[in-house]
C-alpha cells in the first residue's frame, strides 16, 4: 500500500504534469537563450546573465515547494530546504545585480556573501534530511566532518592552483577572500551528498541530478575564482551560464516521483560494506593538501595566512573526526562482544561465554555443577508450525528458566533446543533441587498441551570430581545423563554416575571400532538354513552378518546393529553384505542351482536411491541371477515409506529381485499395505511360532497368516522352529517353508550342504 502522499503523486492529474513539464522546458530554454547571447557576445550580456540566472532560480524555489506539497512527509522538509536554497540563490543573485547596476563592478559584500553562505547552509541541511542520509546523529556528524575535511583540503590545492604565480590577487578584503572558498564548500556539499547516497541500494535519481547540480557549481566556482584572481572576469561571462544550469538540475528533480516505499528507511537486512573509495574519499585530497603546503611556501619561508589557518583548521577536523572513530570502535568492540558471548534469540550467554565461566568457576574450585537440558520434541513443533513459533517457544522457555533459577545458577543457550546451567560456589540449591524447579517451570501451562506447541525436557546433571580433568569432561558427564533421562522416558532428569559413564565410554568405543570393522574386514557371514518343508530340503538360506572384534571376540547382531542404524554405518555394513552374499550364493549354486540367498535391509538404506545401483552390482559382479537374491524388510520399515520407496521396491521386483516382509505379525500388520508392497514372501515371527505346542490362539494366528499369504501369492516361511512339535505344526498348518534351530544354526555354507544332505 502505498501513503496518501504517494498515491495522490501516482494518480496526478495529467494536467499537473504537463505544468512542471512546461515549467522545465521553459527554464531550459531561458538557459538555452543565455548561454548563446553570452556566447555571441551580444549588447547587455551582463544583466541578461544576471536575469537568466534569478529567473531559474526563482522556478526551481517553486517547483521545489511543488515537490514538497506532492511527496511523503517523510520528503517534505528535504525538498522545503532545498526550496529556501534556491530562493536564497535567487535573493543573493538579486543583490548581487542590483550592486552591480548601483556602481560596483564585482559587489563582494558582506550582505550577499551572507545570504549565498545561508544557501550553502540549507543546502546541506536538505542533504541529510534525504531518505539516504544517516538517522543517528553520530552519522551525520561524520558525514559532515568528512565534507569539512574535503574542503579545508582543498584550500592550500586551490591556492596553489589559482593563485601561484598571481602577485596580483587581492586578498586583503575578508570578504572578498571568503568568497573565494566558494568551491570548496561546494566540494564539500557534493562529498556529502556522496556519502548519505547509500552504498546499498540504487541511487535516487533525484540525488544524482543534484549531485550533477553540485557539480557544475563547483566548477563554475572555481573558474570564477581563478578569473577574479587573474582579473580577467568580467559580469557576462560565459561561466556566468552554469549558474542557472545548477538551478534548473535541481528544478528537474522535482518531475521524479518519491522513491518507493521504505526506500531509505529502516534496513531489515545488514547493509554491505562500502567500495574502500567511499571510506577513502575524505581522507583523499589531505595528501595533495601537505604536498600543497610546501609548495604555496613564499621564497621567505613563510606560509600565506589564508593556507595557514585553512591547514590549523584541517588538523582540528581531523582530530575530531579521529575521536568520533575512535568513539564509534569502542561501541562497535561492545557490540561485537555481545554478539560473541550472547544468544541472539533469547539474550541469553551462549557457549561461548558459557565455557568461559566454566572455567573460571574451576579454577576457582568446586564444588562446580552442570545441568543440561534438552528439549523433547522440539524439532516436531518447528515441523508442524514453522521456526517462527519454534523460535517464540524458545524465548518463553528462557525467561522460565531465569525464572525458575533465579540467583542459584547461570543459564545459557548452547545452541538449537539446548541449554545449560552452572551451579558453582556455595550455592543455597543443590543441582537436583535445581532440576526439579526447572522440570516444573517448563510444564505446559492450561492451553499449550492442548495446542501441542510445547515440549517437555530431558535434564543430565554432572558434578565436578577427581574423575574430571578439564571442563568438557564435565560437559560430557552431564551430557551423558541427559541422555539417561531421555531413555528412561523424557521430562525427567538423571545425575552422571560411573556406571552411566563406564556405559558411555564403552559404547563411544564401540562405534569408533564399528567405523574400522568394514574396512579392516572384521566383519563375516553365517547362513541359517531355510528348508523346503515338504521335502527337507535346504533351498535357500539366510546371511546373518557377525563381527569378530579384535578385543571382544565374535559379537552377533544385536550387539552392534542397533547402534550401526544410529549412527549411519549400517549403510555400509549393509552393501558389504549384500556383495559378499551374491558372492557365496554364485558359488552355491554351482552346486545348487536353486539355491537362493535372502539379506537383511535396514529402514534407513531402503529410504536411500543407492539401494538399487548396490544391488544391481552386487548380483552383476558376483554372476548372480537377481531372482536368487531377496531382500528381508521388517514391517516397520515398510509402513513407514514414501512413495519413492515404494516405486523403489517395484524397480528391484522388475529387476527380479525378491522381497520378503521380515518378522511379520509383530510391527504394523496392515491389509493395505500388502496390496501396496511387491512383496514375495511372509516370514511368520518366532514369537508366534515357538507357542504354537501351547497356545492355541497362537496356532490359529499361524494359519490364519498362512491362508491370508496364499491369498495373497505370496510364500511362507515360519521363522523360530526349534521342536520336533513345532515342525508338526507348521507343516499340518501349510507353512511352505521353514527356518530355525530345528533346521540348523547359521554356519558356513558348506555346513548346509551337509544338512541337505541329511535332509
Amino acid at each position: 500500500m502505498l501513503p496518501d502522499d504517494a498515491r495522490r503523486e501516482a494518480v496526478a492529474p495529467p494536467r499537473r504534469t504537463r505544468s512542471r513539464r512546461v515549467g522545465a522546458i521553459a527554464a531550459a530554454v531561458v538557459v538555452l537563450a543565455e548561454a548563446v547571447w553570452l556566447a555571441a557576445a551580444l549588447p547587455g550580456a551582463a544583466l541578461v546573465s544576471d536575469l537568466g540566472a534569478i529567473t531559474v532560480a526563482g522556478w526551481s524555489a517553486v517547483a521545489c515547494v511543488g515537490a514538497a506539497r506532492r511527496h511523503p512527509a517523510a520528503l517534505r522538509r528535504f525538498w522545503m530546504l532545498l526550496a529556501v536554497t534556491t530562493a536564497l540563490a535567487a535573493a543573493g543573485r538579486t543583490l548581487w545585480t542590483l550592486e552591480r547596476l548601483g556602481g560596483g563592478a564585482l559587489p563582494h559584500t558582506l550582505l550577499i556573501g551572507a545570504v549565498f553562505t545561508a544557501g550553502i547552509v540549507t543546502g546541506t541541511a536538505a542533504l541529510f534530511c534525504s531518505l539516504a542520509a544517516p538517522r543517528s546523529a553520530v552519522g551525520r556528524a561524520r558525514t559532515l566532518l568528512d565534507g569539512v575535511i574535503v574542503g579545508l583540503a582543498l584550500i592550500p590545492i586551490g591556492w596553489v592552483v589559482v593563485f601561484r604565480d598571481v602577485a596580483a590577487a587581492n586578498l586583503a578584503d575578508p570578504v572578498r577572500t571568503f568568497g573565494l572558498l566558494y568551491p570548496m564548500l561546494d566540494l564539500m556539499q557534493l562529498t556529502i551528498l556522496v556519502a548519505v547516497a547509500g552504498p546499498s541500494r540504487p541511487v535516487w535519481r533525484p540525488l544524482t541530478l543534484i549531485g550533477a547540480s553540485l557539480a557544475t557549481r563547483a566548477g563554475a566556482d572555481a573558474v570564477y575564482v581563478s578569473l577574479v584572481a587573474h582579473g580577467t572576469y568580467t559580469s557576462g561571462h560565459l561561466i556566468d551560464v552554469c549558474w542557472p544550469v545548477s538551478y534548473l538540475l535541481i528544478g528537474v528533480a522535482t518531475t521524479y516521483p518519491p522513491p518507493p516505499v521504505g526506500e531509505g528507511g529502516d534496513e531489515v537486512v545488514e547493509s554491505p560494506l562500502p567500495p574502500w573509495w567511499r571510506v577513502a574519499l575524505p581522507y583523499l585530497p589531505v595528501g595533495g593538501a601537505i604536498i600543497a603546503v610546501v609548495l604555496a611556501r613564499r621564497p621567505t619561508g613563510q606560509t600565506p595566512h589564508l593556507v595557514f589557518i585553512g591547514m590549523m583548521a584541517l588538523l582540528g577536523v581531523l582530530a575530531l573526526r579521529q575521536g568520533l572513530a575512535a568513539n564509534e570502535n569502542l561501541r562497535l568492540v561492545a557490540r561485537l562482544r555481545r554478539l560473541a558471548y550472547a544468544d541472539q534469540l533469547t539474550g541469553l550467554p551462549n557457549r561461548l561465554m558459557f565455557n568461559r565461566r566454566l572455567r573460571r568457576a574451576l579454577r576457582d574450585g568446586p564444588p562446580v555443577a552442570v545441568l543440561l537440558l534438552d528439549l523433547d520434541g522440539f524439532k516436531q513443533v518447528n515441523d508442524r508450525f514453522g521456526h517462527a513459533t519454534g523460535d517464540t517457544l524458545l524465548i518463553g522457555i528462557a525467561d522460565r528458566m531465569r525464572d525458575a533459577v533465579g540467583g542459584d545458577g547461570t543459564i545459557a543457550r548452547l545452541g538449537g533446543d539446548e541449554f545449560a546451567v552452572l551451579v558453582d560456589g556455595d550455592g543455597p540449591v543443590a543441582p537436583e533441587r535445581l532440576a526439579e524447579r526447572l522440570l516444573a517451570a517448563l510444564q505446559p501451562s492450561a492451553g499449550e498441551e492442548d495446542v501441542g506447541i510445547h515440549p517437555s525436557a530431558s535434564i543430565g546433571i554432572a558434578e565436578y570430581g577427581p574423575q574430571h580433568a578439564s571442563h568438557t569432561d564435565l560437559l560430557r558427564d552431564a551430557d551423558i545423563a541427559m541422555y539417561a533421562a531421555k531413555a528412561a522416558g523424557k521430562s525427567a532428569y538423571r545425575t552422571c554416575t560411573p556406571g552411566l559413564r563406564e556405559s558411555a565410554v564403552t559404547r563411544a568405543e564401540l562405534i569408533a571400532d564399528l567405523r574400522r570393522a568394514v574396512d579392516e574386514q572384521q566383519l563375516h557371514l553365517d547362513y541359517q538354513p531355510i528348508v523346503d518343508l515338504a521335502t527337507g530340503v535346504v533351498r535357500s538360506a539366510e546371511a546373518l552378518v557377525r563381527w569378530r572384534h579384535p578385543r571382544l571376540g565374535l559379537l552377533p547382531p544385536a550387539a552392534f546393529l542397533p547402534l550401526a542404524e544410529e549412527t549411519g554405518l549400517i549403510v555400509p555394513i549393509d552393501r558389504w553384505v549384500i556383495h559378499e552374499a551374491c558372492r557365496a550364493a554364485a558359488t552355491w549354486r554351482e552346486r545348487a542351482p536353486e539355491a537362493t540367498v535372502a539379506v537383511n535391509i535396514a529402514a534407513a538404506h531402503l529410504r536411500r536411491p543407492g539401494l538399487i545401483a548396490t544391488v544391481t552390482a552386487a548380483t552383476a559382479s558376483a554372476g548372480l541371477a537377481p531372482r536368487a537374491l531377496t531382500l528381508e524388510l521388517t514391517e516397520s520399515a515398510l509402513i513407514d515409506g514414501s512413495a519413492a520407496v515404494l516405486e523403489r521396491l517395484a524397480q528391484l521386483r522388475e529387476l527380479g529381485i525378491r522381497i520378503a516382509i521380515d518378522d511379520f505379525g509383530t510391527g504394523y500388520s496392515s491389509l493395505s499395505y500388502l496390496h501396496r508392497i511387491p512383496a514375495t514372501e511372509l516370514k511368520i515371527d518366532r514369537s508366534f511360532v515357538s507357542r504354537l505346542d501351547s497356545d492355541a490362539r497362537a496356532y490359529a494366528t499361524v494359519e490364519m497368516v498362512t491362508r491370508l499369504a496364499d491369498a495373497f501369492d505370496l510364500a511362507v516361511v515360519a521363522e523360530g522352529v526349534e521342536t520336533e512339535g513345532q515342525h508338526a505344526a507348521v507343516t499340518a498348518i501349510g507353512c511352505v517353508h521353514g527356518q530355525g534351530y530345528r533346521y540348523g544354526r547359521p554356519g558356513a555354507l558348506a555346513d548346509l550342504r551337509a544338512v541337505a544332505a541329511r535332509g
